[in-house]
């Protein structure tokens, strides 16, 4: 299921597999016969439409927020990163197989892959209501880095992606949600907020799975977590940070204040 979707190009059709594999998975659950796990070996880069154009991230075009072409291209890059996430959850799943966990585990990144992939419908109807669409712009190249990365390390899987990219996104989504609403574009209102209340789980189920393995290694989870960002992680975690939300998805402050020791001087470029 997880490298079939993985496989497939289409966003919509990637979206609509997820999804009804998801409902298949809880439906097996819920009557205590969990389909098999197995292990697959899941392709090194997701399949990916002709669109859009994959850049590197200093070539994307920047547009302000303040026009409405400056609102799709910031709906545009949250797509983008939605369908990111369909595949790194997926991904999770697949890659990892072989490392023994409990049921839970896949439960969660299931759970995970479902809302991910409802987000990006979710971004994309609001991109065509606009009259625009998702691969009508260039997008990031670098999403799948922090997968390639970690594909031979779980916890560093689940530091990087849920604990810093995930979160990440808890402390820029309220402010792009202020974008839509001083637009008054209601449905990308609904749809951010939407969005950015379940992410908080997904950075919750990295952090308790990331806690899990450390335990089972008898590990300091807040040193390990220092270590795999370090190793991983390209540049430093960068504020103001969501403090709230990341405490209530399990991310206390002495989990990532540190690592923003290694931030440029103020006036040099990176």
């Amino acid at each position: 299921m997880a490298v079939d979707v993985l496989s497939t190009a289409d966003g919509r059709l990637k979206t609509a597999k997820s999804r009804a594999y998801a409902a298949e998975w809880r439906e097996s659950r819920s009557r205590g016969k969990a389909i098999e796990i197995g292990t697959s070996t899941p392709p090194d880069f997701p399949a990916r439409p002709a669109k859009p154009e994959l850049l590197n991230p200093r070539d994307v075009p920047k547009r302000r927020p303040g026009t409405e072409a400056g609102r799709i291209a910031l709906l545009h890059a949250v797509a983008h990163i939605e369908f990111n996430a369909v595949d790194l959850h997926w991904d999770i799943i697949a890659r990892f197989g072989h490392v023994p966990m409990p049921i839970g585990f896949h439960d969660d990144w299931v759970k995970c892959a479902e809302e991910e992939s409802r987000h990006f419908e979710m971004v994309c109807d609001c991109l065509e209501s606009m009259g625009s669409h998702y691969g009508a712009l260039p997008a990031h190249a670098g999403m799948w880095r922090a997968a390639e990365d970690t594909a031979d390390d779980l916890m560093g899987r689940l530091a990087v992606v849920p604990m810093v990219l995930e979160a990440r996104g808890l402390d820029v989504t309220p402010r792009m949600i202020d974008v839509f609403r001083k637009a008054k574009s209601e449905q990308a209102v609904a749809a951010l907020e939407v969005i950015y209340a379940e992410e908080v789980g997904h950075v919750a189920y990295g952090s308790k799975w990331f806690h899990f393995l450390c335990g089972r290694e008898n590990a300091d989870p807040k040193d390990v977590f220092h270590q795999m960002v370090r190793r991983y992680f390209h540049g430093a975690l960068k504020p103001p940070f969501n403090e709230e939300k990341r405490a209530e998805a399990g991310l206390p402050p002495d989990f990532y204040w540190p690592l923003t020791e290694d931030l440029p001087p103020p006036g040099r470029s990176e």
